[in-house]
């Protein structure tokens, strides 16, 4: 490794520098308050943990997308959070075990091996908020409610979200009976919206058939004309369809009274994400970025793995991506230049405006160097015996 090389980070990795990150510390300060205004309690979970709590529930994609390593004291393999949910999980079983409604809200660094896409890097900056205890349809639209609010806070123009319930598609997969190996590659084709492949995986089935109806699916997505689509597909269908459709249909109506802005869309076999989810699923999207801005749904579950069968619904979200696609602007004014000195009245007028104030002060270094290069517009400067602020000339 030669010199230049030691300063050189992993691809997918980076610093985060002024202003930047003072950009994205703000907005996950507004998020979390936001989050904790709805009653959620903040929670810190540990950056690493034993792989046995970190995969409980949560399928093989997080496995993949987390980083290994062994813990020198025990011997035992750990790894890298790639994902808070499972973590907030193991939290409202084990280590707070209340009862009723528990309501969490975390943010933090996550590790993924991969970038998640060609626009994202290896370590977004991951927040959300996790409820559990309640299977109602009014904790699925609460959580979607505080999401689409989070996204206002991060100023994201022309949202777009997607509704889908994942119990539609275990629902037809389980009445088709394909084999493990057939199921495996037509949820892979499925979650990658793969037509061709779901094609050749399904086309000898029967019209009506669970697996042809799999197939229509796949080509289903849109507005409202969508949900009557599916329906159409599904006519006949066992109970718990329709129910699923019913549930879609409902929630989108409720949203679209409180958030007029959003566009709402339906799709039906939505499987992205780490596989842990059960009922109700959901994605948010902006014009021009090709993965989702914020996703959640309903995991009821991982509380059973974890020994305590809970109902549980959530979001998450990239505060790192929200920064760059958002048009939020920061408020407040630059910081207050304070000469260098040892004066007992300068030193209590620094004090007092650091109260609400950002005040740079000079060093012995700074003699003749413009303030403005050091994010000030305003200076103090000696009138009498008083020190008062001027706005730089």
């Amino acid at each position: 490794m030669t010199v230049s090389d030691r300063w050189l980070l992993p691809d997918g990795v980076e610093d985060i520098l002024p202003p930047l990150a003072g950009q994205i510390e703000s907005l996950r300060r507004d998020v979390m308050d936001t989050c904790q205004r709805w009653g959620y309690q903040l929670v810190i979970p540990p950056l690493i943990e034993y792989l046995e709590s970190l995969f409980t529930g949560t399928g093989h994609d997080l496995e993949l997308q987390t980083f290994k390593l062994t813990d020198q004291l025990t011997g035992r393999m750990m790894g890298v959070r790639a994902d808070m949910t499972p973590q907030a999980a193991r939290i409202d079983a084990h280590t707070l075990g209340q009862e009723g409604i528990t309501r969490l809200c975390y943010a933090g660094h996550v590790l993924h091996t991969r970038p998640k896409h060609m626009l994202t890097g290896r370590t977004p900056i991951q927040a959300g908020c996790e409820l559990f205890g309640s299977a109602s349809e009014s904790a699925d639209l609460e959580v979607i409610s505080l999401m689409l609010e989070a996204l206002r806070v991060a100023g994201l123009p022309h949202v777009h979200l997607d509704l889908a319930h994942v119990s539609i598609y275990e629902s037809l997969i389980g009445e088709a009976e394909f084999d493990r190996d057939t199921s495996a590659a037509i949820f892979d084709a499925m979650a990658r919206k793969s037509v061709p492949e779901l094609d050749r995986l399904l086309g000898d089935c029967p019209a009506g058939s669970a697996g042809a109806r799999l197939r229509e699916l796949a080509r289903v997505s849109g507005g409202p004309e969508a949900l009557a689509e599916a329906r159409r597909i599904l006519s006949g269908a066992s109970d718990n369809l329709s129910a699923a459709l019913d549930q879609l249909g409902r929630v989108a109506e409720m949203l679209e009274r409180d958030f007029p802005e959003v566009s709402f869309g339906f799709d039906f076999c939505e499987l992205r994400g780490y596989n842990y989810h059960t009922g109700l699923v959901f994605a948010a999207y902006v014009p021009g970025h090709g993965d989702s801005v914020a996703k959640g749904g309903r995991y009821d579950a991982i509380g059973s793995d974890f020994g305590r069968a809970r109902p549980a619904t959530g979001f998450s979200l990239d505060i790192r991506a929200l920064v760059t696609l958002g048009e939020r602007s920061v408020s407040g004014s630059k910081a207050v230049w304070a000469p260098a000195g040892d004066d007992a009245a300068l030193e209590q007028v620094v004090s007092e405006l650091r109260m609400t104030e950002t005040v740079v002060r000079a060093l012995p270094e700074d003699s003749g160097v413009d303030p403005s290069t050091r994010g000030c517009d305003r200076k103090l400067v000696k009138q009498g015996d008083d020190w008062v602020v001027q706005t730089l000339s």
